[in-house]
């Protein structure tokens, strides 16, 4: 990692914040795409809920082109995803606890820090497998579930967390009926929420991938 690049991953660390009472409420509306300003808990049976959101080619916002978001709430109050194909560089668990103020002793290992959206990009989110749960987590759909407490960390670094994750600083979101206005206007395409996509590392054909599952009506 070259100088500058450091320079920016203790940036982000320094602000790093985990939710310890879980995923704050914001009722305010966004005013760009992906830019809703608060949370809402998971929601079950939400339209989108567990689906890919697929930028299309149509959307040129430097900071969604050829996204990939995985969908963790949406209904009528608005929708929030989580970018999952932009990786950024990896770092020492041990750092990130000692930032949120954790016993980093006996962590080991590295974890990567990934974009996931434009959205409080100091917040931390980890989307994981079900095997995985603690107070707070919150099950998305088939084999996908979210957690925003910072015990997740403590516990993949001592080797107790969920089998497979992906750690995202920041998140898109849109106020109510943003997303479908959206959709309508051709940027965006909805797909099946294949787990494989969005915990692998092979992030550079994710969007292919899914753009892939686009089933075609004849």
């Amino acid at each position: 990692m070259d100088v500058t690049a450091a320079r920016i991953v203790m940036s982000l660390l320094a602000a790093l914040v985990l939710m310890p009472g879980g995923l704050p409420a914001g009722p305010d509306a966004p005013t760009e795409p992906g830019a809703m300003p608060g949370l809402r808990p998971v929601q079950d049976g939400a339209p989108l809920a567990g689906q890919l959101l697929v930028a299309t080619d149509l959307l040129r916002d430097p900071r969604f082109v050829r996204t990939v978001v995985y969908m963790v709430h949406h209904d009528s109050t608005g929708a929030m995803g989580v970018v999952v194909n932009r990786p950024g560089p990896q770092v020492p668990v041990a750092t990130l606890l000692r930032q949120l103020g954790l016993d980093d002793r006996g962590a080991t290992g590295n974890i990567r820090l990934n974009y996931g959206g434009p959205v409080e990009g100091d917040r931390g989110l980890m989307l994981h497998s079900t095997e995985y749960a603690i107070e707070g987590t919150e099950r998305v759909h088939d084999g996908v579930a979210l957690t925003s407490r910072p015990g997740v960390l403590a516990d993949i670094a001592h080797g107790a967390g969920p089998r497979r994750y992906l750690f995202a600083l920041g998140y898109a979101g849109w106020g109510p009926g943003q997303l479908e206005a959206e959709i309508a206007g051709g940027y965006w395409i909805t797909v099946s929420g294949d787990s494989s996509i969005v915990f692998d590392d092979d992030a550079g054909t994710k969007w292919d991938r899914a753009t892939s599952l686009r089933r075609v009506t004849i």
